[in-house]
């Protein structure tokens, strides 16, 4: 995504932070707000609002393959903890916004950005191909609405669960009128096209491997290794999303020695919508293209992408 930097030779990364879980939003956005401050980066937060229903996601093992091995390889039971695993199945799915909604408001009042990301994270994740475009409209209006409740305006931005978008999800997507969404892997800022359309809501990619795909992986066996990969992998601007299940709790002082790295390197740290606002300032500049669904190394099942519509 170099070619959205500002200048030739900046490098900058745009922190996305997905918050998944009653349990990770509880407990990391607190020590990111603290790490953030500290080191004085403003970062874009976007918050599952619905009920935690995580429990559900282990029916993956039967259906995503890879599934269970990136779960032991990551050591997902210590990082996202056991209740977590138990939600929507043996345990009720805490409504995430309602309990935890003022939590979310210190985020917005910390200076930061804030959007939506879901309303029942797994159910989007899992279902979104099989889901009518009015249940799409439903679960997506439900999160909006509930974002306003929280914060009192709407939303600019969006961010889909699993990189897990549709022509359908897009279209309406579209009507809220977006300053941007952040839905798909890989490349430069486009505007999509779906529904036999080009959309004007402009999409930023994540650029950067997660943590969940590399970490404790064969191809970066130690901490080191990690940080390294993670060093060398700024060329221009990207986008690293993290997870409060993640990043945020177990392994927060693991991601503080990244943060610390890449400062070292002379990287700085910017906000979606910063990005979001630079690219729209020359629009015909911005690329189509049309969604792909592929699979990426170390992560179970396919995610969203793109492609130019000259490849299509």
């Amino acid at each position: 995504m170099s070619d959205a930097a500002p200048a030739t030779g900046v490098r900058r990364v745009a922190l996305k932070v997905d918050c998944d879980t009653y349990q990770g939003t509880r407990a990391g956005l607190p020590n990111l707000l603290r790490l953030f401050d500290r080191l004085g980066i403003r970062a874009s937060f976007f918050f599952t609002l619905g009920p935690d229903h995580s429990g559900r996601a282990v029916a993956r093992i039967f259906t995503r393959k890879g599934f269970l091995r990136k779960m032991l390889r990551s050591g997902a039971l210590s990082l996202y903890g056991p209740r977590t695993m138990l939600y929507g199945t043996l345990l009720p799915g805490p409504m995430i916004g309602r309990r935890l909604g003022p939590l979310m408001r210190t985020v917005g009042d910390a200076g930061h950005e804030v959007g939506v990301h879901a309303w029942d994270h797994v159910r989007w994740h899992d279902r979104l191909d099989r889901l009518p475009e009015e249940e799409i409209a439903f679960e997506y209006g439900r999160a909006h609405r509930e974002f306003e409740h929280i914060f009192g305006r709407r939303a600019r931005a969006s961010a889909a669960p699993g990189w897990h978008a549709t022509a359908a999800s897009l279209v309406v997507q579209e009507r809220y009128g977006l300053l941007y969404a952040s839905n798909t892997r890989g490349g430069a800022p486009f505007f999509p096209v779906a529904g036999g359309r080009q959309l004007g809501t402009l999409e930023i990619p994540t650029t950067l491997p997660t943590w969940d795909e590399t970490y404790r992986s064969k191809a970066f066996p130690d901490d080191g290794a990690l940080i390294a990969h993670y060093r060398d992998a700024i060329k221009g601007t990207e986008v690293h999303s993290i997870h409060t299940e993640v990043e945020a709790t177990a392994l927060l002082g693991l991601f503080e020695r990244q943060l610390q790295a890449w400062r070292a390197d002379g990287v700085t740290f910017v906000a979606l919508e910063e990005i979001a606002r630079e690219t729209l300032l020359a629009p015909e500049l911005i690329q189509a293209k049309r969604l792909v669904r592929t699979t990426l190394p170390g992560r179970a099942g396919e995610i969203t992408s793109s492609q130019p519509l000259a490849a299509s």
